[in-house]
């Protein structure tokens, strides 16, 4: 969550993010940032940094936008429902999840406690299909020709 507010703030993004307005910010803060503008060793290192971190927003807002994620609906629903989770990693609020099509995901804001009973349900699908994977942000976080 931290993650997602940090980079709403970067690109003035309030409520739920539209792609055309945040491709116009982001090619706007890209032209500002450039480290070819700058002379100035520090200021163009700084510029390097900075850029770097307005592509990372950019493509993290873009892979959490309601368009995004609208596009790739059915393939998720066909992920969680027809394959089961193949390994999981729990780190400071981010759950990610790699399902046995070799799809992961990261779902955002879920807890410690939420995620002891996710890895000690009976059935992880079951439990994850009616706690997680519907609640809560998500982003597709690799695809499964990455694996291979």
């Amino acid at each position: 969550m931290k993650r997602i507010k940090q980079y709403k703030k970067l690109f003035n993004v309030e409520g739920a993010i539209d792609l055309k307005d945040l491709k116009k910010t982001y090619r706007g803060l890209v032209k500002e940032w450039h480290p070819d503008k700058f002379q100035d060793e520090d200021k163009k290192a700084t510029a390097e940094v900075k850029s770097t971190e307005i592509i990372d927003g950019y493509h993290f807002l873009v892979s959490i936008a309601p368009e995004t994620k609208e596009s790739n609906l059915d393939a998720y629903k066909t992920t969680i429902t027809d394959f089961q989770v193949a390994d999981w990693h729990h780190k400071s609020m981010l759950l990610e999840v790699t399902f046995t099509d070799g799809n992961s995901y990261e779902y955002f804001g879920v807890s410690k406690i939420l995620f002891g009973k996710f890895i000690n349900a009976k059935s992880m699908n079951n439990f994850g299909k009616r706690n997680i994977f519907n609640k809560f942000t998500y982003r597709k976080s690799m695809k499964a020709s990455e694996l291979v």
